[in-house]
């Protein structure tokens, strides 16, 4: 298994319909086959601590049964989609691609 947790920094000042264009587009990159399992999230309400990071506005976290499965899903339409429709709305994006030992 290999787990690609995407964060995101969306500009300031988006209007309620970008924000959900934003979302939906994410929601939408679930319905690629290779996607083993994910989920999409905001910071938690977690007490602060010097060593966590809130700073995002949210994180995709994807699993995927192999590199290769990934390598697909970084190819498919759907997700490429996603990025040249929604790019404009993010000043950031931090990936984290691990391999589960």
């Amino acid at each position: 298994m290999m787990t690609h947790s995407v964060y995101f920094w969306l500009k300031h000042g988006l209007s309620d319909q970008d924000i959900k264009k934003f979302e939906a587009g994410l929601r939408g990159l679930f319905s690629i086959d290779e996607i083993a399992r994910g989920s999409i999230g905001t910071p938690a309400a977690t007490p602060e601590r010097p060593v966590t990071d809130k700073s995002y506005s949210y994180s995709l976290i994807l699993e995927f049964k192999s590199i290769e499965a990934h390598d697909v899903y970084q190819d498919h339409p759907d997700h490429h989609k996603f990025v040249d429709g929604c790019k404009h709305l993010w000043d950031r994006v931090v990936v984290y691609d691990t391999q589960e030992i």
